[in-house]
């Protein structure tokens, strides 16, 4: 039994340097064009790199969800641009999708990147460990 009790104390303090020398990267799938889909993605975003200023976040934004992320219609920008210039959290769009419905670049919100496939991308952070969040609505 004591050695368990000595044991303990070593236990926490080496989960707690792994936690430290290996910070939270999420990446998030969101396609859902359900607004309320929208809102609660960025709450999550929000809330949890408020939590977790050391952690990575990414949204990765394709299919029906595009009018997330357009300067006319967002019902989130205001959201979405409290994070320009925040190099730990990351809006992205498949380009796929925005060729599909005939939008430009230029109709994104500031600091909306690109990416060739939103598939693809969620793979590619999945491949370098990051964890996986499916936003839907129910």
């Amino acid at each position: 039994m004591k050695k368990i009790i000595l044991l303990c104390p070593f236990l926490i303090l080496t989960i707690g340097l792994w936690a430290q020398s290996n910070p939270v990267k999420i990446v998030f799938d969101i396609t859902s064009k359900d607004e309320a889909t929208h809102q609660a993605t960025l709450r999550h975003v929000t809330m949890m790199s408020a939590n977790y200023p050391d952690a990575e976040f990414e949204v990765v934004v394709y299919a029906g969800a595009y009018n997330m992320v357009l300067s006319e219609n967002s019902i989130v920008s205001k959201e979405i641009l409290q994070f320009e210039g925040n190099e730990k959290v990351s809006f992205v769009v498949c380009e796929a999708t925005l060729k599909r419905h005939q939008i430009k670049p230029s109709q994104l919100l500031a600091g909306v990147k690109t990416v060739p496939d939103g598939i693809l991308e969620i793979v590619t952070k999945q491949g370098e460990g990051w964890g996986y969040i499916k936003e839907s609505h129910h």
